[in-house]
């Protein structure tokens, strides 16, 4: 049974009981505790915690998720991977216990003719919560289970709530029993990987109070019971499909048997490479996945998890014996397989095979350079004596270069050392648990959502302001800090709830509204506005004048120039992302945008930097088109018929089913957007390109001013040059010409300067030599030179004095004063290093007495400090030291 087909009948059966289909969402969480959708549940839970009531009593989905917490076990079980579909039926306050229970066993059990997944009976077993008799009752009144295939399992397996105060309940898991090969008897109780875990259905019943862990009192039942159900896709498809684990389905395998191919190593020959096979496959797919929903390779965040599945699957095939690009050839059997589930991949696969590459580009240098470190630390460690390289050399190499540790481990092998595994493992323990605690500080600070549920009960918050910039509302509700309140007073910072409001909160890349809500004997001054649950918006304030109370009428009034700095510079990031489509090509899509009044910023998929002529070339397009007054049209449309007429969906953003599309001159730019935007483009006044970066292997950031901000900036240089004019007496038309030939002038004199500067050095090195003198075995040199320009001259003056003293055994301590710092070089020739005479030591010692460090070679190093009065110190000490 195909994997599509799998998910097909989950699909129409629950389709056909009256459960809203839903598509997936994006792999990219609208949670922002989150950084990628890990759950089926993930999308539903503002409406399994009554935090916004739910659009329907029932619903359905295949959801596409990521979760890379056991990254490390990839390839070594059956069942975890990274990239992973839940199949999930969810009740909003309709259906309960009774009625899941029956759902799961028909889909399970029921003949594939019959549209079931044909599951014989005897191979499955069920756990429940320890004190959970209903649903005892229930597998046996539904399934005719015996006692003995029904388990009771503790709070820590089947027992679920969100870690916080809030719905909780117990689950039950169905199970596969795939028989005596694969593991001993005894059942799920057992955690033995003969019993496969395929479905997991949550009662949220209750509702947990405060507590730690698993350890919280139980308050009472809720007023409305849910229903979450979640069946693992590949797990299902593995046992179906009569393979070993989910690397061998049908959605996956396609990539494995590329990896050998390309490696010319047969899968099942072999347990290391099957394992390095397997998480190729996985990687692989992860990484395609993800992409597809915008995620780009960086160094943080969502960014980094990508860079390093797809640093894993580079290394894996390195241990395959492949150091050649494989990309090329493995993501495209990843897309072949993926292709007709998701659809996506295919159509956007130029642009993620451009991401996919380069990235791979990338880190082949990455690793030549991260050699190179290595090659030197085990270089220092052997010279040490030391049998294991430092633990913290290895985590940096990890951490900061990406340098994969099992590569650092082999490379000190066959170098003869070890490295410190248990060290290094403390150090990645330690940066995980900083990250946890992280991610918890984060979630702690976001965990009183729950304190908006109320309002948004009330209504969705209505939008005005693409019509009015002031809107008569009512004030549903006040929050001070976190806490919901019937009024607030002078001085207070509040967030106000609002039934209706003109007030535009950030989203889409444009920055909230500035400006004012006010009522009968109040002022409120807005800081910010903001969505914190979907469908209601929150106005953070700070009140300014008398006390404002929940019940109160209220006008909000947007700050109209804000207002039009935004709307300008809103459709000019519109412009400049048409334009740099036309001249880039339709893959070069955005990445991300920000803007507020007088300024915008896009982020784009494009992994080389803009030529001169070519950033210009964008900006006389955007600037031709504000020119010519272009009409700019918004119409509500149904999401599908959007997609059709060509408007681009941006990534990392959600959309509904009903759309706001903003069309500039017709089909040239035609995106979905929410914001703010001018009427017609000759509004929006002037843009102004001010620079254009990186931002990561495979991303371009342009910046513009916008209207009065562009027209200041371009004011400000003119400036500029008309000083230069003025100063150089050369018009502005000639200005570079005659900024060229000054440079090429000073050049030239900076070059006779060296010279005459080196001239004089040189001359002083024979009175330095004639001032040699005998002490102990070696003749020495130690003179304080005065001011030198650099460290570099005081070297070289060193040298010249070591040459012209011959075979002599000699030592030169020169020191000097370099731009306000002491400065000390000692030198060394072979005989005074055969009379036990060494540079770095000498260094090292003089540079103490300067009040800083030194060392180097033995025949020569340098040595600093910040008391240049001590430099006559530092050479005596230098000669004492020699004369022993």
């Amino acid at each position: 049974m195909y994997t599509a087909d799998i998910q097909s009948r989950w699909l129409n059966y629950f389709g056909e009981r009256g459960h809203t289909i839903v598509p997936s969402a994006s792999l990219v969480s609208d949670d922002p505790t989150l950084l990628f959708t890990v759950a089926g549940m993930v999308p539903f839970v503002p409406y399994l915690t009554g935090l916004v009531p739910a659009p329907y009593p029932r619903a359905t989905s295949v959801q596409k998720c990521i979760r890379t917490l056991d990254i490390e076990e990839v390839g070594k079980t059956p069942r975890h991977g990274t990239f992973f579909q839940m199949n999930g039926n969810f009740s909003f306050g309709d259906y309960f216990k009774e009625q899941a229970i029956e759902y799961a066993w028909e889909l399970l059990t029921s003949s594939e003719s019959d549209g079931g997944l044909g599951f014989q009976e005897k191979d499955l077993w069920v756990t429940v919560y320890k004190d959970d008799d209903e649903a005892i009752k229930y597998w046996k009144q539904t399934a005719g289970l015996p006692d003995e295939r029904i388990q009771r399992l503790d709070m820590d397996t089947n027992y679920w709530s969100t870690g916080q105060p809030g719905p909780a309940g117990p689950c039950s898991e169905i199970f596969f029993d795939r028989g005596p090969a694969y593991g001993r008897d005894g059942g799920p109780a057992t955690d033995d990987d003969r019993y496969v875990e395929i479905w997991n259905l949550v009662f949220m019943q209750y509702l947990r109070g405060e507590g730690a862990g698993k350890d919280f009192e139980i308050l009472g039942e809720l007023p409305k019971k849910n229903i979450d159900t979640g069946m693992g896709m590949e797990r299902v498809a593995f046992l179906k499909q009569g393979v070993e684990n989910m690397y061998e389905t049908d959605q996956v395998r396609p990539v494995l048997d590329r990896a050998a191919e390309l490696s010319g190593r047969r899968y099942g020959a072999d347990h290391d490479d099957d394992v390095r096979m397997r998480v190729i496959a996985d990687h692989v797919r992860s990484s395609l996945m993800l992409m597809s929903d915008g995620v780009t390779p960086s160094n943080e965040g969502r960014g980094y998890i990508l860079r390093r599945l797809m640093r894993r699957t580079i290394r894996s095939m390195r241990l395959l014996g492949v150091d050649a690009p494989s990309f090329a050839e493995l993501f495209p059997a990843s897309r072949d397989a993926m292709k007709h589930a998701y659809p996506e991949v295919e159509t956007e696969y130029h642009r993620i095979e451009r991401l996919a590459l380069a990235e791979e580009e990338a880190f082949l240098r990455t690793l030549a350079s991260g050699t190179s470190i290595l090659d030197l630390a085990v270089a220092k460690t052997k010279s040490e004596g030391a049998p294991a390289l430092a633990s913290d050399t290895a985590f940096l190499l990890h951490d900061t270069f990406g340098f994969p540790i099992d590569l650092t481990l082999e490379m000190a092998g066959e170098a003869g050392l070890t490295v410190d595994r248990d060290a290094f493992d403390a150090l990645m323990t330690q940066q995980r648990t900083m990250a946890k605690a992280d991610a918890k500080s984060k979630k702690s600070t976001l965990a009183d959502l729950s304190v908006y549920g109320d309002f948004r009960a009330l209504g969705e918050t209505v939008f005005t302001g693409y019509e009015y910039l002031q809107s008569e509302t009512t004030i549903l509700g006040l929050i001070v800090d976190g806490v919901s309140v019937t009024s607030a007073s002078v001085g207070q910072i509040a967030e106000v709830i609002l039934a209706e409001t003109s007030l535009y909160a950030e989203s889409g890349g444009q920055e909230a509204d500035a400006g004012t809500i006010v009522g009968n004997g109040y002022e409120l001054e807005v800081l910010d506005v903001q969505r914190p649950v979907k469908g209601l918006t929150s106005h953070k304030v700070q009140v300014t004048t008398g006390e404002v109370s929940v019940g109160a009428p209220a006008t909000t009034i947007v700050d109209a120039d804000w207002r039009r700095g935004a709307t300008q510079a809103h459709s000019a990031t519109h412009l400049i992302h048409a334009a740099v489509r036309q001249v880039l090509g339709q893959e070069a899509h955005q990445s991300g945008s920000y803007n507020k009044a007088g300024y915008m910023r896009l982020d784009f998929s494009w992994n080389q930097a803009l030529s001169p002529e070519t950033r210009s070339e964008i900006e006389e397009i955007a600037n031709l088109k504000v020119r010519e007054n272009l009409e700019v049209d918004t119409k509500i449309m149904n999401l599908d018929e959007a997609k059709s007429l060509g408007a681009m969906a941006l990534f990392g953003e959600k959309y509904g089913e009903t759309v706001r599309v903003v069309q500039i001159g017709g089909p040239w730019s035609l995106e979905l957007c929410a914001g703010t935007h001018v009427s017609r483009s000759s509004e929006i006044g002037l843009i102004n390109l001010v620079s254009e970066t990186s931002v990561g292997s495979a991303n371009r950031r342009i910046e513009s001013l916008v209207g009065y901000e562009a027209f200041r900036d371009l004011a400000a240089e003119r400036a500029i040059v008309n000083e230069l004019s003025s100063n150089l007496k050369t018009p502005r038309d000639q200005l570079g010409a005659r900024v060229g030939d000054l440079l090429a002038s000073l050049k030239a004199a900076e070059r006779r300067i060296a010279q005459f500067e080196a001239a004089a050095l040189s001359e002083r090195v024979p009175a330095l030599v004639a001032s040699g003198h005998t002490v102990g075995a070696v003749t020495l040199v130690a003179q304080n030179v005065g001011s030198v320009a650099s460290s570099d001259e005081l070297r070289s003056l060193v040298t010249s004095v070591r040459e012209r003293l011959g075979l002599v055994a000699s030592v030169v301590a020169l020191a000097a004063d370099v731009s306000g710092k002491p400065a000390v070089i000692v030198a060394t020739n072979d005989a005074a290093r055969g009379e036990g005479v060494k540079a770095g030591a000498l260094a090292k010692l003089a540079a103490a007495v300067l009040g800083g460090g030194g060392g180097g070679k033995d025949d020569i190093a340098q040595g600093g400090g910040s008391d240049v009065s001590a430099i006559g110190a530092a050479l005596d000490a230098i000669s004492s030291s020699v004369a022993g």
